[in-house]
């Protein structure tokens, strides 16, 4: 039995299959300008086209539903698309029910800006990440790690309360410290990441940076 599992391990090695697996992808990436237009304003479709261009990268199945209104992106009214933005669907969100699902995009560099979930008419949210593709940094409340400040982006060096970080690979699984407590993401290298999560109420949606606006 040993022996015939080694066999289509090294068939498959031959094939190419197990090699594509373990390559390391290189993920476009765009200078901030490509995603303004002359006047200044965010180019809502050319970020969209490189998020699909990362999907291709990646092997992300773009099914219809990407293609529609449904899928959003955003630069969060700082003007540094390339360094604080992200794009998103929401595939459910149930109040009823108290569940969401949730893929977030991030492109090589991006960062989703520091927030926490406050208690509205919904209790806050709470939520967990599983990177798909790529892979992220996710920092919450905490003792912060040593040699933080040197990866966090220059428009929250100053703002960031959440400065211990956890890396997260493909199939790992971060979840929030605590209910009302500042988080954030980065992806240095562009990451797909799914969301696990209770209702999401965008009414108690709070920044730490005090230009974002979402």
């Amino acid at each position: 039995m040993a022996g015939m599992a080694a066999a289509a391990a090294a068939g498959l090695t031959r094939k190419g299959i197990v090699m594509a697996s373990a390559e390391k992808r290189e993920i476009t990436r765009h200078p901030n300008e490509y995603f303004y237009k002359a006047d200044g304003t965010f180019d809502e479709a050319k970020a969209k086209e490189a998020y699909y261009k990362m999907f291709e990268e990646f092997g992300y199945p773009i099914v219809p539903r990407l293609r529609s209104a449904d899928f959003w992106v955003v630069d969060f009214g700082l003007g540094k698309f390339a360094e604080v933005g992200m794009g998103g669907i929401f595939w459910v969100n149930n109040q009823e029910d108290n569940y969401f699902g949730h893929d977030i995009y991030l492109l090589p560099g991006q960062m989703i800006p520091e927030h926490r979930h406050v208690r509205t008419e919904a209790a806050p949210k709470m939520e967990g990440w599983q990177p798909r593709h790529g892979w992220i940094y996710i920092y919450g409340e905490g003792e912060p790690t040593p040699g933080v400040e040197e990866r966090i982006p220059p428009s929250h060096k100053e703002c960031a309360i959440a400065r211990c970080e956890k890396k997260l690979m493909p199939g790992e699984v971060g979840q929030l410290g605590g209910a009302e407590q500042w988080h954030w993401m980065y992806a240095p290298e562009g990451a797909i990441v799914t969301e696990y999560a209770t209702y999401h109420d965008g009414a108690g949606l709070r920044f730490s940076h005090p230009d974002v606006v979402f």
